[in-house]
C-alpha cells in the first residue's frame, strides 16, 4: 500500500478497538460491548490507512430479506473530502444486495445519502438523562424465555421486517417487559446497557399510555439512573420523557431508500428504537 492510501475491508473483531477510538472522536457514546452487539447482528466493511489505523467504518444489519439497517458510518475527520464515505456506502449496498435499506443520518451524512437514493421519512429525538422517580405502572410484567415468539411476531408486524436476531440479542444483554390481554401479548419494550447507562427500547404498544407505562416500569426501577430513548417526533411521547427527566439531546433523520409510500411512513406502534443504529 502506497503512503496515503486507505485500503477497505471487511469488519471484523479486530477493528473494533479502532472503532470505539473513531465513535469517541465524534463524541458517541459506544463502548466496545455496544460495537460488540451491532457487529454480532451485522456484516460490514472498514477502512484502514497506510498504518493500519481505523479511518472509517461502516454496518449493515440486515433484517431477513425484508431490509437492512445501515449504521455507524463514519470517517475519520483527516480523511474527509476524498470519497471514502462513498467507498464505504457502495461496500454497504453489496452487502445487503437487493434489501430496501434504512438508516439514521446526522447532518454532516445527510447530503452523501440524498445524493445516493435515500429520502427523509421522519425526524428521530434523541432523549436522555437522569429519570426523576416514577410510580410502578400497573399491567406491565417481565417477560419470560417462552414469550419471545410471540414478541418476535408482535415486532414484526409493527417493523415490518423481520428482527428475531435482535430480539434475541435483547434479551440476552438486557430485560424484555409486555403487557398481556387475554393472555395475549399486545405490547413490549427492552432495556439494555448502552452508552453511558441503559437505553430503552424498542418500544412497541397500541397506544400512548401503553408506551408510557412500559417505559415507566423499567425507569421506576432506576430514579436517579442515566436513560436513554430514541424516539419518532410523530409518536408525541417526547413531552412526557422531558417531564420524567430525560432531555433532548440531538437525534437524527430516518431515511429509506427506495422511499417508503404514505402507509410505510406510519407505523404508530413504535414509539421507541432499540438505538438509531439498529432502528
Amino acid at each position: 500500500m502506497q503512503q496515503g492510501e486507505i485500503a477497505i475491508q471487511d469488519f471484523g473483531p479486530d477493528h473494533i478497538e479502532g472503532a470505539v477510538a473513531l465513535s469517541r472522536q465524534e463524541n458517541w457514546p459506544h463502548r466496545p460491548q455496544d460495537w460488540q452487539m451491532a457487529l454480532q447482528l451485522s456484516s460490514g466493511a472498514v477502512a484502514l490507512d497506510d498504518q493500519g489505523r481505523v479511518a472509517g467504518t461502516i454496518l449493515v444489519t440486515p433484517y431477513g430479506a425484508d431490509c437492512a439497517m445501515i449504521n455507524m458510518v463514519i470517517v475519520d475527520r483527516n480523511v474527509r473530502g476524498k470519497g471514502l464515505g462513498r467507498r464505504l456506502m457502495e461496500q454497504a449496498f453489496d452487502l445487503a444486495g437487493d434489501r430496501p435499506l434504512r438508516l439514521v443520518a446526522t447532518v454532516d451524512g445527510m447530503p452523501l445519502y440524498q445524493k445516493l437514493g435515500f429520502v427523509a421519512s421522519s425526524t428521530i429525538l434523541q432523549h436522555q438523562g437522569k429519570v426523576a422517580e416514577l410510580a410502578a405502572p400497573e399491567g406491565v410484567e417481565a417477560a419470560g424465555t417462552d414469550d419471545l415468539p410471540e414478541i418476535k411476531a408482535l415486532d414484526r408486524d409493527a417493523y415490518g421486517a423481520d428482527r428475531q436476531a435482535l430480539i434475541d440479542a435483547l434479551a440476552e444483554r438486557g430485560h424484555v417487559a409486555v403487557i398481556r390481554r387475554n393472555g395475549a401479548i399486545e405490547a413490549y419494550a427492552a432495556i439494555r446497557p448502552f452508552g453511558r447507562g441503559e437505553v430503552i427500547g424498542p418500544v412497541i404498544a397500541g397506544s400512548y399510555d401503553e408506551a408510557k407505562a412500559l417505559i415507566a416500569f423499567f425507569a421506576s426501577t432506576r430514579p436517579g439512573a442515566f436513560l436513554r430513548v430514541d424516539t419518532d417526533s410523530r409518536t408525541g411521547i417526547a413531552g412526557w420523557l422531558e417531564e420524567i427527566g430525560l432531555a433532548h439531546a440531538g437525534g437524527g433523520v430516518a431515511m429509506d431508500r427506495p422511499p417508503k409510500n404514505g402507509a410505510e411512513q406510519i407505523r404508530p406502534k413504535i414509539y421507541a428504537l432499540a438505538n438509531q443504529a439498529l432502528g
